[in-house]
């Protein structure tokens, strides 16, 4: 389930992309497999989580007709094993709301982010993130959740302060918003709940199926009650 939009990222032969909390890797699989015709695209998924890391990689191996150029490590976002100016393309999404030193990890993707190098960050969109916080209170206070609730404007400001050029914006996810406030009310049953269980249904359905009804409603719903907000930027050049 792809939140940036490879094409928004402007991929081209020798780029090296870096995704930055990268989970179990679906955007590392998703950038990696646009790239393959355009060739020479090398992708590194960096995440603090050794499970997550391992499922990305035993992902990132099932594609047995294509060779993906991803590559794996454990590392801290705040110390990022990277030098200087490595990266032309980074991507960070659904990571700035977990991390309590979001403009030090801000400041390391300027720092391994070449001059003029393209950045996509998504934080969860700040009227559909309220409902969640209020139907449920263990919905944000889980071991690992989210700890804050982004205003997209401010969050806008706050990296172009680091010397980024704001390019474009979209929304993202519609149809997943009900999904999680149905979470959010059976929290404590939401394995079993059967309504959620056939929502879910719907979700994988259209994943996988794409299917033109719920492709259609999801695009007309993004700008309205998209969970993700998604928003692109440009490091400014060497001066």
């Amino acid at each position: 389930m792809m939140t940036i939009e490879p094409a928004k990222l402007r991929l081209r032969s020798g780029d090296q992309v870096l995704d930055l909390g990268c989970g179990e890797g679906r955007h590392s699989i998703g950038i990696a497999l646009e790239a393959i015709n355009q060739g020479n695209i090398n992708v590194v998924g960096v995440d603090l989580s050794v499970d997550d890391l391992l499922s990305a990689k035993n992902r990132s191996e099932a594609f047995e007709d294509a060779t993906l150029s991803c590559n794996w490590a454990c590392a801290d976002g705040l110390k990022l094993p990277f030098a200087d100016n490595t990266f032309q393309k980074i991507i960070c999404s659904e990571v700035l709301e977990h991390i309590p030193d979001y403009k030090g990890m801000l400041n390391e993707i300027e720092r391994v982010l070449k001059p003029n190098g393209l950045l996509a960050v998504s934080v969860p969109r700040r009227w559909p993130e309220k409902i969640c916080w209020w139907l449920s209170e263990a919905y944000h206070k889980v071991e690992g959740g989210h700890i804050r609730i982004f205003r997209a404007r401010e969050l806008r400001e706050e990296i172009s302060a680091f010397g980024f050029q704001h390019y474009d914006r979209h929304w993202a996810h519609a149809l997943h918003a009900p999904f999680w406030w149905l979470k959010c009310v059976f929290w404590n049953s939401q394995d079993s709940n059967p309504l959620l269980r056939a929502y879910h249904r719907l979700l994988v359905w259209d994943l996988m199926d794409k299917p033109w009804l719920t492709q259609t409603i999801e695009r007309l719903l993004n700008p309205l009650m998209g969970k993700s907000v998604v928003m692109y930027f440009e490091r400014n050049g060497e001066t």
